[in-house]
């Protein structure tokens, strides 16, 4: 009997393929994403523009940007984009309903702060004690004549 030692050796090329060009692709266009949202925030903040239809202009695009990149992050990076359609939806559309009860809730307690401060007079009155009391606390300036 004679023992031949017959195993075949398993070579993997490993040149760049179709994924690592998908990552630097997509690297790529997150950087130019990041970029461009870091030039219009460093404008908004430079400009000190007023409270306005161009400022919220630019604060609506850098979150479409951030969208985006999102997406991308979400499809390549944790392989979201290559799974079948339930199993996107099965995390998308409870995404969507906890971004939704986020601003639901910011809504809701700026609502209430706003309504508390306007029609709750005994929050209006304690205001009213506090800076009276802050404006007869404050000592006399030197120099000041009765």
């Amino acid at each position: 009997m004679e023992h031949t030692n017959s195993s075949a050796e398993v070579t993997i090329d490993h040149g760049p393929s179709d994924s690592t060009k998908r990552i630097w692709k997509v690297f790529w266009i997150l950087l130019i994403i990041t970029v461009v949202e870091l030039s219009l925030g460093l404008t908004l903040y430079s400009l000190d523009l007023p409270e306005g239809l161009r400022m919220h202009l630019i604060k609506g695009v850098i979150i479409v940007l951030s969208l985006a990149k999102a997406y991308y992050i979400v499809s390549v990076f944790m392989h979201l984009g290559d799974e079948i359609r339930n199993m996107i939806m099965t995390i998308v559309v409870p995404l969507t309903l906890f971004i939704w009860f986020i601003i639901a809730f910011i809504y809701d307690g700026h609502s209430y702060n706003t309504l508390r401060n306007k029609y709750d007079r005994y929050y209006k009155e304690q205001g009213v004690e506090k800076t009276k009391l802050s404006r007869e606390a404050k000592p006399e300036k030197f120099g000041a004549k009765e």
